[in-house]
């Protein structure tokens, strides 16, 4: 049996025949995709250091980060949950470079199916590995915007008409029925237009790009068996987590004694025997 051990980040992803994994522990990579069928254990030392700061903390706050980090950052800002509050333009950003380099580029608007069709955004450098990180069978591209904030309310005029969330535990069973995207979309545009014109008003024609010529893509996961009754695995409650391997899809790793989030994990030090 083979151990590493490190601070674990969110799986790195590539698009393929299924999706490849990888399991970040610090500097290493450990290929997931080879070990399906084989026993997997991790164990939390009860150690986090701050994903942005490396200071020791008692919590994780947003997914890695101590507590002074998680208040200071834009990065951890409510508007980044939030894109339609995004408040660059009102001064009052935490961090404007940051603010520039991520919110002030183009932003891609699509339609997802995780759990059923939903909408979502991500900046256009994010594709594929935004759609692969909900767990979505197939993605496609529906507009281009200018800037975050934009994309927020593109997305608040959609959600109107579709699904914002993934039901998580829904994605993990499997049963996911294949759906018509290009025509989903092509109704969101037609109920939506009185609204899509008011914000080429507001930004300009140039700022709202309509992707009408994109082909969806479908994704397929490595998953042997998908569970039939989703139960989560937290080390919080339980520092050791072991089982056999049966699937990864989204940032899930799924084993014969339960689903782990790794993403909700992010900056935890932990053991992996192998």
């Amino acid at each position: 049996m083979a151990s590493y051990s490190g601070h674990l980040q969110k799986m790195q992803v590539e698009l393929a025949g299924p999706v490849q994994y990888l399991l970040p522990l610090d500097e290493q990579r450990l290929p997931l995709n080879e070990l399906l069928g084989n026993p997997i254990r991790l164990h939390y030392s009860g150690v986090i250091h701050c994903t942005h700061c490396g200071r020791r903390s008692n919590k994780s706050f947003n997914q890695g980060y101590c507590y002074p980090c998680f208040t200071k950052l834009a990065q951890c800002d409510s508007c980044i949950v939030s894109p339609e509050k995004c408040h660059y333009f009102a001064g009052t950003c935490r961090e404007p470079e940051w603010g520039e380099q991520h919110c002030l580029v183009d932003h891609i608007v699509y339609l997802a199916n995780s759990s059923g069709v939903k909408v979502g955004i991500t900046r256009e450098s994010q594709l594929p590995t935004r759609w692969i990180d909900q767990g979505a069978v197939q993605a496609l591209p529906i507009m281009r915007v200018k800037t975050r904030l934009q994309s927020g309310l593109v997305e608040d005029m959609f959600r109107q008409h579709v699904a914002d969330k993934t039901n998580w535990r829904t994605m993990l069973k499997g049963d996911i029925e294949p759906v018509d995207l290009p025509a989903i979309r092509d109704a969101l545009f037609e109920r939506s237009e009185s609204k899509i014109s008011e914000l080429e008003e507001r930004f300009g024609l140039q700022a709202l790009q309509r992707l009408e010529d994109s082909a969806p893509i479908d994704i397929e996961y490595p998953v042997l068996s998908h569970p039939s009754k989703v139960a989560s695995l937290n080390m919080d409650k339980n520092p050791l987590v072991e089982g056999t391997l049966l699937g990864i899809k989204g940032q899930y790793l799924i084993l014969d004694t339960g689903v782990i989030n790794i993403r909700k994990y992010t900056a935890y030090h932990v053991e992996v025997a192998i």
